[in-house]
């Protein structure tokens, strides 16, 4: 649990890097800084949609690539040449990605500044909080009726933009609640990971892998037997556990942040199931942080 906290803590101080109000062109907008030198690269995703910037000699130009009749104009090209014409930079390879970005602001800085050190660790963490609500059957643990529950929850959701697109770390509190059918309830905190196999600016899908956490359980449950007898099970207890369970989710763009739909726990490879078919659905919303 000790690790678990070190590397949430980790995490929260590596997304605390700056992000600064600029105005561009009448806009207000909040920005992160991914690199800083005689030429400055900034960047956010706002209203779900990737937006760069250039700053240079206290002027801000935006990065845009539109789209007219079915083809993109590549505007971000010229306007890097223009901002850039004390040295000459090989644009053709150049795409509106942070890491193509990146690499060639840094390429000219260095060749203007024979002093420029780019601080590696500037502007790649992001981070996404928000909350969700579903049912689940909870397939892990005893359910004579296949009774489903009301279960709510909250994730913090940690990537890096530049070098690992793909990949996440998400800490999930989720709260399973019990009815007056099936009195059985359930807290967990969970560190899961998260490959987006689909990566696009309006929508990702992904799969997610809970890897370890702690589960609060209390429960008062008759099981029937053969005999036409019942045992009950009843009591509360705590345990961590690793239990590998996967599931599926998809991030839609809408707003500040996005709509999340999420089929969780359809297998676990580290607990024993009790031979349900696996109903657990949530649907929530996060921010951009």
């Amino acid at each position: 649990m000790k690790r678990l906290l070190l590397l949430f803590a980790c995490c929260i101080s590596g997304m605390l890097y700056a992000q600064q109000t600029y105005t561009v062109n009448g806009e207000v907008l909040s920005l992160y800084t991914e690199v800083e030198g005689p030429m400055t690269l900034l960047w956010n995703s706002i209203d779900g949609e990737y937006r760069y910037f250039i700053e240079k000699n206290g002027q801000i130009s935006e990065l845009k690539n539109t789209k007219k009749e079915g083809k993109f104009l590549e505007e971000y090209k010229a306007t890097l040449e223009s901002m850039s014409g004390d040295v000459t930079i090989d644009l053709f390879d150049i795409k509106l990605t942070l890491p193509s970005l990146k690499e060639a602001v840094e390429s000219y800085n260095s060749r203007v500044d024979p002093n420029y050190q780019y601080d590696s660790t500037a502007g790649g963490l992001k981070g996404r909080l928000g909350g969700f609500v579903g049912i689940t059957n909870y397939p892990y643990f005893v359910n004579p009726e296949n009774a489903q529950l009301l279960q709510v929850g909250a994730e913090l959701e940690v990537m890096d933009a530049v070098k690992l697109q793909r990949h996440s770390i998400v800490f999930q509190f989720r709260q399973i609640f019990a009815s007056s059918s099936y009195d059985f309830s359930s807290s967990q905190l969970m560190l899961n990971y998260r490959f987006k196999f689909i990566n696009t600016q309006s929508v990702s899908a992904f799969v997610n892998a809970k890897i370890a956490g702690y589960n609060y359980i209390s429960q008062d449950i008759d099981v029937p037997q053969g005999n036409g007898e019942a045992t009950n099970i009843a009591g509360s207890g705590g345990e961590f556990q690793a239990p590998f369970a996967f599931g599926l989710g998809v991030d839609i763009a809408l707003g500040n942040g996005y709509l999340t739909l999420q089929y969780q726990d359809i297998v676990a490879l580290n607990l024993d199931d009790n031979g349900d078919f696996p109903v657990d659905i949530a649907v929530g919303y996060k921010f951009n942080l």
